[in-house]
């Protein structure tokens, strides 16, 4: 099948990203190109939520009518395509949320948790560093693959090197200023402050943002580039594998490092592992802001790029010292904390990358495509023909299913003490968690229509501040949701 062409990136498969502009030239057979079986009926579920109208370009007599089965074809095979990509990458990631929340729900007793309290602050601040960071890398380096540039070895080693180099820098500084804000906001209501947890905090911080960083940057561009050979659009499988790794890697090392830095930290005494972790990754922070300065896709983001990621630390904070005093009246909440952050954060980190690629392949920053208008209305977000709407409803269907597998997986592993899926439970948790990735989705559309028409790249600037606020709705909704099952005096409250 043959694919239209980008400007100045040669020819380029884009079977997953264009609707009203492909087809016409498609010569392949639709009785050969039908799949079977469950497949097929799949497919046909899937092609329900499209509608029967599509935005085709008027053709003349039989032209007309050969045009528009062509597009259908097309679109209804990208959408089935998506589909099946985002929902096995979601599924995947979504275990990897679980595993964080049976982490969280361990470490919050640890001695550690108890003796520093800004710890439990700082996790959806670190846990979104995966949003940040790692997905926002992702994000860009999926443009990249999408248009071209990482055919070769050279070009996506000298991508992977810039981005790689940034991401290192922004943990640095992002770990630290996010580790200043809980020890401030903390110490205000507390009336003092202990120098040793402050140390300990700042070093087991540090420490965790930049092996998370490394560790995850590393598996991102490894996943691009075998999604890119495969001929799988590494929009939809990227960032939330970035997420699912993301979750469960941070947290556990945040605990382990933190744990480990204290007892090697006697009571009364200066924390010294502390203060030689903190002074080696400072050091190495102007080597990696040199790599990313060198390196012209990366140049722009080390320069310009600070104030999305900033935005974001602070309102994940906020999520923060929500979940502080949420699990201290509910203690069984912090299990769901990481799966209701992490699947409204999967779905939307998806859909505005598909959506920035697809800008991307339009025109520049600046340049908005007809088809796009700007903050638009909740109901076109969800209802509409185009490709991009239809991934939205996809997306949002897609989210009740893969919440309840989750919790059925909460419950075999937890037990009857651990978790009872109760009516009151699951009607109030999936309300609001259908809410949380439809407001998501909804932000996420206008975000990056009005970032793109003011001539940034919302690669760069979108995912952060969208997942951030992912993890401050979420957080905000379980409190919710446990503040009703206490009114019902519902077990999982008590």
């Amino acid at each position: 099948m043959s694919s239209p062409s980008v400007p100045g990136a040669g020819s380029v498969k884009s079977p997953l990203l264009h609707f009203n502009n492909v087809g016409y030239n498609n010569n392949l057979n639709a009785e050969n190109s039908q799949p079977c079986g469950v497949a097929s009926r799949l497919k046909s579920a899937l092609l329900s939520l499209v509608g029967s109208n599509s935005n085709v370009l008027v053709i003349s007599g039989d032209c007309e009518r050969s045009a528009h089965e062509s597009t259908e074809s097309t679109r209804s095979d990208s959408l089935f395509s998506t589909s099946l990509q985002v929902c096995i990458a979601i599924t995947l990631s979504g275990f990897g949320n679980v595993g964080a929340g049976l982490i969280l729900d361990v470490v919050q007793h640890w001695s550690v948790f108890k003796t520093i309290n800004e710890l439990i602050i700082l996790v959806p601040s670190l846990l979104g560093l995966k949003g940040n960071l790692e997905m926002t890398m992702a994000a860009r380096l999926s443009t990249q693959a999408n248009l071209g540039n990482m055919k070769d070895f050279k070009s996506t080693l000298y991508l992977a090197k810039g981005n790689m180099a940034l991401i290192q820098c922004q943990a640095t500084v992002v770990a630290f200023l996010a580790t200043i804000f809980a020890i401030a906001t903390n110490s205000i209501s507390k009336g003092s402050i202990d120098m040793q947890n402050i140390l300990i905090l700042l070093a087991s911080s540090l420490l965790t943002a930049n092996v998370a960083c490394f560790l995850l940057g590393a598996c991102m561009v490894t996943i691009i580039v075998l999604s890119n050979r495969f001929e799988i659009d590494p929009d939809n499988v990227a960032t939330p594998l970035a997420a699912s790794i993301g979750d469960v890697t941070t947290l556990a090392l945040l605990a382990s490092f933190a744990q480990i830095i204290q007892n090697h930290a006697p009571p009364g005494t200066t924390s010294i592992p502390s203060c030689i972790i903190i002074l080696i990754l400072f050091a190495l922070l102007p080597f990696w802001i040199y790599t990313a300065w060198k390196n012209e896709h990366t140049i722009n983001v080390i320069t310009s790029g600070w104030l999305p990621i900033i935005l974001a630390m602070l309102i994940s904070s906020m999520g923060g010292f929500i979940l502080n005093d949420a699990t201290s009246r509910f203690e069984r909440l912090a299990m769901f904390q990481p799966v209701i952050n992490g699947v409204g954060g999967n779905l939307v980190a998806v859909q505005a990358s598909r959506l920035s690629t697809y800008l991307h392949r339009q025109g520049k920053p600046g340049h908005l495509p007809l088809s796009f208008g700007c903050l638009i209305s909740p109901c076109r977000a969800f209802i509409g023909s185009n490709i991009n709407v239809s991934t939205a409803r996809v997306l949002l269907l897609m989210s009740i299913p893969a919440h309840i597998l989750y919790l059925v997986v909460f419950r075999l592993i937890k037990g009857v003490g651990g978790f009872e899926m109760t009516t009151f439970f699951m009607t109030f948790y999936l309300i609001f968690a259908v809410l949380q990735v439809s407001m998501l989705l909804y932000f996420a559309h206008n975000l990056v229509i009005l970032l793109w028409r003011n001539g940034t790249d919302p690669d760069n600037f979108s995912i952060p501040i969208l997942t951030a606020l992912g993890d401050f709705l979420g957080t905000a909704f379980l409190l919710v949701v446990f503040i009703l099952l206490s009114t019902v005096s519902d077990i999982n409250a008590m």
